[in-house]
């Protein structure tokens, strides 16, 4: 998938982030693309079809997210809706010992990553429950020293999503477009309510001029147990 151009553009980037990638690293990216575009001429993962597109738009706006925090490889990650893997594979071919949990409601999906992380030679765990599910689940509730999640919901219901996922003293990151400023102004009360902190945002762009904000949130306490509520409550009346 990848032409030398692109495979020159990931690294460099990527040791922006301060993410060293081995040519074997590179070559699961690339394999990984490759099977991204082939799956999804089958089903709907990513309206991003061509191979530039899936390395700036997926592969380095996923592993931006080791810029703020970096990760030793020890620590259990937890991906939120990941969708086609994003950002939690890349994480994890960029630290392949992280304790990695990809949840998506969709079984399909994880069908596909199933199959990406196979053809990595990549281990990580797969779990189908809608978020709000997972977050009541023991071995799941606030077991995980970070939680994930890339373009699900705003940011309100985002929180209410994944902080109960995370242990005190944790963190989880929110990966946002231009208007995470905004959102994350939206999220006081969520956080409050909750039991989180916003102790960093940091604003990016992509090489193709796409803005991007990273907003890392510190678990702080315990999250209430009346939390997550139900999908449709969060979505009526968020907090």
């Amino acid at each position: 998938m990848m032409n030398a151009a692109l495979r020159t553009l990931l690294c460099e980037k990527a040791s922006g982030f301060g993410v060293e990638l081995s040519g074997d690293q590179v070559d699961k990216f690339d394999k990984y693309g490759d099977l991204l575009l082939s799956w999804n001429e089958k089903m709907n993962l990513t309206a991003i079809r061509d191979p530039e597109g899936v390395v700036i738009r997926h592969f380095i706006d996923s592993l931006s997210l080791l810029s703020v925090m970096p990760l030793s490889g020890e620590e259990k990650v937890i991906d939120v809706g990941t969708g086609a893997g994003f950002p939690g594979i890349p994480l994890l071919i960029a630290r392949p010992t992280i304790q990695l949990t990809l949840l998506d409601s969709l079984n399909k999906r994880l069908v596909f990553l199933q199959a990406v992380l196979d053809e990595l030679a990549l281990s990580a765990k797969t779990i189908h429950a809608r978020a709000e599910e997972g977050g009541r689940q023991k071995g799941l509730r606030e077991n995980f020293d970070l939680a994930t999640a890339r373009a699900v919901a705003a940011l309100p219901v985002l929180c209410e999503y994944c902080l109960p996922f995370v242990k005190q003293g944790g963190h989880f990151v929110a990966m946002k477009g231009p208007d995470g400023g905004e959102e994350a102004k939206a999220a006081q009360h969520a956080l409050l309510c909750l039991q989180g902190k916003l102790c960093r945002q940091v604003d990016f762009t992509l090489p193709d001029d796409s803005r991007r904000t990273l907003l890392v949130v510190k678990k702080t306490g315990h999250t209430p147990a009346t939390y997550p509520r139900a999908g449709a409550k969060m979505a009526k009346n968020p907090l």
